[in-house]
């Protein structure tokens, strides 16, 4: 015997029930003026006595106001932008918002445009861009939108509502400890040459070497990939003036370029001491442990949430001060002195 479905309470059966329009009902559910209040209650009523869960479609169609954000990624899903989104999600829950995302496929402006007309069709309320290379905040300034554009990127620009990790400050802070530990020659493994990040932390080793009077040697290149900081270790190792220590701009490279150095008999810290950036969850459990600058991408996920709800209400809120990195010490790197 088949179980029988109670049908589920519309706007007009409660409508029909307090012995009002549909239209005043909607009026009631989504707090607009020019209602009575005795016809308030007695929609309110009627509400409760049928158990009745407005449609969120419903709703958006009359606020104009979806509850959703989207957040559209124009680099790899790496741990960074996936952790910031985590945090997101996390923090939009309790503020009543969905969380709908995308990737561009290329920070080609045509993509980046596309993904953004298809957000705006969707009736989003904010738009969230983790900007990964310069192509992608090029791409974003020609864009006229009636809703907040909130960018995620480390060079702080003027133009945009920005929320991000100072690369720039975390880099001087991991180069600055080498130099405080009588590391006079420190050599640089940086990210992709077309990345903001990989940017702000090759020009903030640069500085911090500069002010303290030690030149800056060539950087190696890499591509944020254990690989690629294997293939680094392999230059530096061909080197016959390599340094005492190494700044790796993020921990994946660092991963292969200790593996490397390890192969071919140069141990860490005792040969060379390595630093790297992000502190992601492996960072802990490398051989040795590694020293790091700790990104609290979870904590920026929360805050670009809080700042959205905060532009939502008033489109000329400040943008807030800006992420430090902090240093984590472990045993990868070694005082000279």
């Amino acid at each position: 015997m088949k179980a029988l479905k109670t049908r589920q309470a519309t706007i007009f059966d409660v409508a029909r029930l307090a012995g009002v329009s549909h239209q005043t009902v909607s009026r009631v559910l989504n707090d607009l003026p020019n209602v009575r209040p005795t016809t308030r209650d007695k929609v309110e009523v009627a509400i409760r006595q049928l158990s009745y869960t407005p449609s969120p479609a419903a709703r958006a169609l009359v606020t104009r106001r979806s509850a959703t954000i989207a957040v559209l990624n124009t680099g790899a899903a790496d741990f960074g932008p996936a952790s910031i989104a985590i945090g997101l999600c996390e923090a939009a829950g309790p503020a009543n918002y969905t969380v709908t995302m995308s990737n561009s496929g290329g920070s080609d402006p045509e993509s980046i445009r596309s993904v953004i007309v298809q957000f705006v069709r969707q009736n989003v309320e904010a738009i969230v861009v983790i900007a990964a290379r310069s192509a992608s905040l090029e791409a974003l300034s020609g864009i006229d939108l009636d809703i907040p554009l909130l960018t995620i990127e480390s060079a702080g620009r003027p133009g945009f509502h920005s929320v991000s990790l100072d690369q720039y400050r975390g880099a001087r802070l991991a180069v600055r400890h080498l130099i405080d530990l009588g590391h006079t020659r420190i050599e640089h493994v940086a990210g992709p040459s077309d990345s903001l990040d990989a940017l702000e932390r090759l020009r903030g080793w640069r500085d911090e070497l500069g002010e303290a009077g030690i030149a800056a040697p060539r950087p190696l290149q890499g591509s944020w990939t254990p690989d690629s900081g294997s293939d680094a270790a392999t230059e530096l190792l061909a080197r016959s003036d390599r340094g005492t220590a190494v700044f790796v701009a993020n921990d994946q490279m660092a991963l292969g370029f200790m593996h490397t150095l390890e192969r071919a008999g140069i141990h860490v810290p005792d040969d060379i001491s390595v630093i790297g950036y992000d502190d992601i969850p492996e960072a802990a459990y490398f051989t040795p442990p590694l020293t790091t600058m700790k990104q609290d991408f979870d904590a920026l996920g929360r805050q670009i949430m809080g700042h959205l709800l905060e532009v939502l209400r008033d489109p000329a809120a400040p943008s807030p001060t800006r992420f430090v990195p902090s240093l984590v010490v472990r045993e990868s790197v070694r005082a000279l002195r």
